[in-house]
């Protein structure tokens, strides 16, 4: 437990769905006593979009569950990541309910277009991916400053193994989440001066509903199992198993405490060891 997170505020994106990172994040820091805001896009995602978002009904019923097991106080609120106008809107709901935010999770993401090579990807799947994913840091953060610079804070951007290490037949994601690393140190230079602390994690294969459609289009592909191609994953990590929610979660709450206070500006794996390169 990190006592510093007791009545503070954190915003996550993405953070709609029970099965996803977001939410993992939202429960390990309301367990340290953080007052968590929910944001998510509030409804299913188009049909191109390759995991739904979390649901209006259920970011409400995660806030209410986050109050009721942690004793904290939570907001859930729909925000378009995509747009600045929605960005807006939002950070003006949350300001009435909460004077200032101490922490801020970019953690929305989402892949469109896939699988496709570089030379087959739709164009407008490609720009999408890329706002979604990169420039949705952008907006999210420097909407929420003004809320974070009167007493400082920390930023968490999620990026990924694929920002590092590059996959095929997903550039996109691959290309957006590598510049979510390099935002991310720019941003820990800039802000540094203000008491704010920025960094990325980098997760590598953890059970998410992106992961298991990953499984599921990879035994499509392969004319094999979703068990068969788990198993195929888990023999190129060390540790042998794939990662879980809660365990990024954890991390996160790290990175949020004054036990990380000399951190800043770094893109932290959590692969198992798949990855052990910088």
């Amino acid at each position: 437990m990190y006592a510093d997170l007791k009545g503070k505020t954190a915003l996550i994106t993405g953070a709609g769905k029970r099965s996803g990172i977001g939410y993992a994040i939202a429960c390990a820091l309301a367990e340290n006593g953080t007052n968590i805001v929910i944001a998510d896009l509030g409804k299913t995602g188009g049909d191109d979009a390759q995991v739904a978002t979390g649901l209006h009904a259920e970011m409400t019923d995660i806030a209410a569950e986050l109050e009721t097991q942690f004793g904290v106080e939570s907001l859930a609120v729909a925000v378009d990541v995509g747009s600045a106008e929605a960005i807006a809107a939002m950070v003006a709901t949350v300001g009435e309910r909460f004077p200032a935010i101490d922490i801020l999770c970019n953690n929305a993401g989402a892949s469109f277009g896939v699988p496709n090579a570089v030379h087959t990807y739709d164009e407008d799947a490609w720009m999408k991916t890329i706002d979604i994913n990169l420039h949705s840091v952008f907006r999210i953060s420097r909407a929420i400053l003004p809320l974070m610079m009167k007493s400082g804070g920390t930023i968490i951007n999620t990026a990924s193994r694929a920002g590092k290490v590059p996959p095929i037949f997903n550039g996109a994601y691959a290309v957006a989440k590598a510049g979510v690393i390099m935002l991310s140190k720019v941003m820990a230079r800039e802000l540094a001066g203000m008491g704010i602390r920025v960094n990325a994690i980098c997760p590598g294969q953890i059970m998410t509903d992106l992961e298991k459609w990953r499984f599921g289009l990879e035994a499509q592909f392969f004319e094999s199992t979703v068990e068969d191609r788990e198993a195929e994953m888990c023999k190129t990590i060390p540790l042998g198993r794939i990662g879980k929610p809660v365990e990024v979660g954890t991390l996160v709450a790290f990175l949020a405490s004054e036990a990380s206070s000399y951190l800043t500006g770094q893109a932290i794996n959590i692969t198992g060891g798949q990855l052990m390169e910088l």
